[in-house]
């Protein structure tokens, strides 16, 4: 039997260029941990940066003839309505860094809830928020 994931919770998000998405990706930080050549649905990608998980589905037409994902425009931008969290250690460097390569959608700044964040564009249109690490599981966090 193999050990289970870091998590209980793993996202897929659809791409049409693995190129591209390790690229991209790799200068966030996360690492191929493996993947599998895109071939119809059996391409696959998985990458990691310390506890964090992001699989990859490749393909454009699989996604558009999905059962569920067909019901929508092709032109609705990748994500919508979805906020990928990755949490990071030195938000400052990591934004600085981060800034050089990635559409930056909301620049970094102190939230109400006391913590540093900022968001960014993948390639294909996901949102992504980086932020210093805070314990999501205590309503002091919340906004007030």
């Amino acid at each position: 039997m193999s050990k289970p994931a870091l998590s209980d919770i793993i996202l897929e998000l659809y791409v049409p260029d693995f190129e591209k998405t390790k690229d991209f990706y790799s200068k966030l930080g996360f690492e191929v941990v493996w993947d599998r050549e895109p071939e119809g649905f059996k391409g696959y990608l998985v990458m990691k940066r310390h506890n964090s998980i992001l699989c990859f589905w490749a393909g454009n037409a699989e996604v558009y003839n999905h059962p569920y994902f067909k019901e929508w425009r092709k032109e609705t931008k990748r994500g919508y309505g979805v906020e990928v969290v990755i949490f990071v250690e030195d938000i400052e460097s990591y934004y600085k860094k981060v800034s050089k390569f990635a559409k930056v959608v909301e620049e970094l700044k102190l939230q109400p809830w006391g913590d540093k964040d900022f968001r960014v564009e993948d390639p294909f249109g996901y949102y992504l928020r980086f932020s210093s690490p805070y314990n999501t599981l205590y309503a002091e966090k919340a906004v007030k």
